[in-house]
């Protein structure tokens, strides 16, 4: 007789298996064992919470769509992130379309005199300033230092090798020096 196997015991693979066959639990099983991931991932590509949460939905959507596509060839969260990453330009772009029709018709214009907005706290402050890093870059940050990833299990997600993902954030900490050295942050 084969025991049952608890939940978090199930490998992603299996439960992603199980999911394209139409099984819901394993399908509930990946979502709540990788949503932290998705999320997390997302704050830090966008910086707003309700972004975020917009975008960790829509994957969430999505995946139930693309599971067939998994075909196990690397790890699941490899495959994971690089929905995480389109679902994140998807939004970006949607959002410069809304922003460019908003600035085009005059809603956004800055009312003279208005007061500056309060600083952020500065992490959050550094955070905005890897936002606007070139992608490779912030992407790179964002799994090395948001998600504490050594730069081979960055390497793995980024379908990259070790060294691209160092030198990503040499390139990005030189970046964000020149930022802060001219007051930009």
């Amino acid at each position: 007789m084969m025991a049952l196997m608890v939940e978090d015991e199930v490998p992603d693979g299996e439960l992603a298996h199980n999911a394209a066959g139409g099984d819901r639990a394993s399908f509930s099983m990946l979502v709540e064992r990788h949503y932290g991931f998705i999320y997390r991932l997302a704050y830090r590509l966008m910086g707003n919470r309700a972004d975020a949460e917009d975008v960790a939905q829509e994957v969430c959507a999505r995946l139930g769509r693309a599971i067939r596509g998994y075909r196990g060839g690397s790890a699941f969260t490899t495959w994971l992130y690089a929905i995480v990453v389109n679902a994140v330009r998807d939004s970006g772009r949607r959002n410069a379309r809304e922003t460019a029709k908003a600035t085009a018709w005059g809603t956004h214009a800055l009312i003279a005199g208005e007061a500056e907005p309060e600083p952020e706290e500065a992490a959050e402050t550094l955070w905005q300033a890897v936002r606007g890093l070139p992608p490779k870059q912030r992407e790179a940050i964002t799994l090395v230092y948001g998600e504490e990833m050594s730069h081979a299990e960055a390497a793995d997600l980024m379908g990259c090798s070790e060294s691209t993902v160092s030198w990503h954030i040499h390139e990005a900490k030189k970046r964000l020096k020149q930022i802060a050295s001219a007051g930009e942050v």
